[in-house]
């Protein structure tokens, strides 16, 4: 399999001291987030050149990426995937976004949720009924509920706010710091294009909100104003 012969090359074009400083930046000690994921070493840069060389590849063999325990051969899929979608037809778009969704359980770090949920997720469900974010945001799954709201970032860049705020709403009391970090994060990108509207929904929810999550939100505001936040002392 094509397939194999990509996990060798990456396997060949890693280096071992980069693989043990990603171990322990991606959380793979036993009980992290991340426990057993196997790096090669390689840097983004590279696996997007690759993602570039290796366009075209059939489903089957990017599907046997995603399933592969190396995490930048995962990686690698998903490049693939979202650069077939940016060029695809409706069919093949169609088939990207299926295989995506029956395959989260291998798209189980930050980086590649990241790196792929707006461009596929986020891209496919624009034109289309939203409801399965909210499946995704209800998932037991920590990387299907960050996939909800990373997704979303693709309507935010379109200037179009109320899926994001509902996801967000909805992972409001969530347990995991990664959703607490990624929803700051869509929260600050809203702020970024319309201030009053990020801060119409922190007044409402930030007393409820993970300290995390409010810090990552309020990032970007004024230093006088995010004290103030912090402080729980927001403008009416």
């Amino acid at each position: 399999m094509k397939a194999a012969l990509i996990v060798n090359r990456l396997r060949a074009l890693g280096n071992p001291e980069r693989a043990i400083e990603l171990k322990r930046y991606f959380k793979t000690g036993p009980g992290e987030y991340a426990h057993g994921d196997v790096f090669a070493g390689l840097r983004v840069p590279q696996i997007r050149t690759l993602a570039k060389e290796y366009q075209g590849l059939a489903p089957a063999e990017i599907e046997a990426l995603l399933h592969s325990p190396i995490h930048e051969a995962r990686l690698l899929a998903l490049l693939i995937m979202v650069q077939a979608y940016r060029h695809g037809d409706e069919n093949e778009r169609a088939w990207i976004y299926r295989l995506y969704r029956e395959n989260t359980c291998h798209i189980n770090n930050w980086d590649l949720v990241d790196l792929s949920a707006p461009q596929i997720v986020g891209a496919y469900l624009e034109h289309r009924d939203r409801a399965p974010l909210s499946t995704l945001a209800g998932s037991d799954l920590v990387w299907e509920r960050r996939i909800a709201i990373m997704a979303t970032f693709h309507f935010i860049k379109a200037l179009e706010f109320v899926e994001t705020l509902h996801i967000a709403e909805c992972l409001l009391q969530d347990p995991h710091d990664l959703i607490h970090k990624a929803v700051g994060w869509m929260l600050r990108e809203i702020g970024k294009r319309d201030r009053p509207t990020e801060e119409a929904f922190l007044k409402k929810h930030y007393k409820a909100m993970p300290r995390t999550m409010l810090r990552y939100a309020i990032e970007k505001f004024p230093e006088s104003l995010r004290q103030q936040y912090l402080h729980g002392t927001p403008p009416a």
